[in-house]
């Protein structure tokens, strides 16, 4: 039996790597960075959207393709791959998720078709959920929310935000609204896009179709971690694959430096402990769709696994290029930091290890 992306789905992976190759180069991402380029987030926004991503999840009733978990999930991975400033995971894939699942039919008919075409732009705060902060927290009474919400996802000139608040409750809140403050929060990935929120009687609409609302949020938080694995184990390919160019290409002592078995042996290990990565994290977005009681404790053993080999493959990845690895020019650092917040988003390792011992009774 094969077990792998189909033919459509690596031809679409194909489709944004060659996009993100030409877009997103190390030094659009540098000018990027330093405030030169201003555009590349609107490029790749709209780039990336005539291929097809923000309406990847939605249904086809409301304009989307209707696309199943790992279609999405091989995507999260190119945008890894290419390091893409694009608000995937937060906007496109959890937030219709959990509209589509919670949402009454007005308010699917509402909003999904807004974000398949890119009008509406979701910003994700499920913090409650995954590791509420001490001073921090979001109650929701009277039709208003109140409190402080951390490590919002995807917020970048967003339209509306997706709450959840301290009961498990989720709620859309407009953007423009009173009552709401936004704080920007820089993280070492100039290309995520995260922020603090602080609610004062901020007015809101709950999604309500009498579904179990936990059972739904932690779905979405499932195929969210599942995402960001994939994400990871893109862009710890990324820098294999330019470790081993580099490795063919760079000489020392007459020699080319791939011909040292001591870089060999940091290459071979970086394809070995990466190889399996792949079919665990296609298995994982395979349990999304078929195999649901499973999908929380493999979106926790997947996360956690790539979390730590991603971390690994970036530390060697440099290493393999020596003094030119910690440059700009190369800018292998784009895609080390990406790891590194992937890392940490919807819980680090210790805590989804815990989460998926308790899971098993242990």
């Amino acid at each position: 039996m094969y077990f792998g992306l189909s033919e459509e789905q690596q031809f679409f992976q194909e489709s944004i790597n060659k996009f993100l190759e030409d877009t997103v180069t190390v030094d659009a991402l540098r000018s990027h960075r330093t405030g030169e380029n201003k555009n590349l987030s609107r490029l790749v926004f709209e780039g990336l959207n005539e291929l097809g991503l923000s309406s990847l999840v939605v249904p086809e009733a409301f304009g989307g393709l209707g696309l199943d978990s790992l279609f999405a999930i091989s995507v999260s991975e190119s945008l890894g791959r290419g390091v893409a400033p694009y608000p995937f995971i937060g906007s496109f894939l959890i937030a219709p998720f959990l509209i589509d699942k919670l949402g009454s039919d007005s308010q699917k008919q509402k909003y999904l078709p807004g974000i398949a075409t890119g009008e509406k732009r979701f910003a994700v705060a499920l913090t409650e959920m995954t590791g509420r902060r001490i001073q921090s927290g979001i109650e929701y009474s009277n039709q208003k929310l109140n409190g402080r919400t951390l490590f919002v996802m995807d917020d970048i000139e967003s339209t509306h935000y997706l709450i959840v608040d301290s009961d498990a409750g989720v709620h859309v809140v407009d953007a423009s609204g009173d009552g709401l403050k936004k704080i920007e929060l820089r993280s070492v990935d100039v290309t995520s896009f995260l922020s603090e929120l602080a609610l004062t009687d901020v007015e809101t609409e709950a999604l309500d179709n009498d579904s179990d609302n936990i059972e739904s949020i932690q779905q979405a938080i499932n195929l969210g971690r599942i995402a960001l694995a994939a994400n990871t184990l893109g862009a710890a390919q990324h820098m294999l694959d330019r470790s081993v160019d580099y490795a063919k290409e760079r000489k020392q002592f007459g020699r080319q430096i791939g011909s040292f078995q001591a870089v060999k042996h940091m290459c071979a290990q970086m394809a070995s402990d990466l190889e399996p990565c792949y079919s665990m994290t296609w298995y994982a977005a395979h349990t999304m769709d078929h195999i649901p009681h499973e999908s929380q404790l493999m979106a926790c053993q997947t996360k956690a696994q790539l979390s730590e080999v991603g971390s690994s493959i970036a530390k060697t990845a440099t290493e393999v290029h020596g003094g030119m690895g910690f440059t700009d020019d190369l800018g292998l650092h784009y895609w080390f930091k990406r790891i590194g917040l992937n890392r940490q988003l919807l819980g680090s390792p210790d805590l989804l290890r815990e989460e998926a011992a308790d899971i098993q009774g242990l």
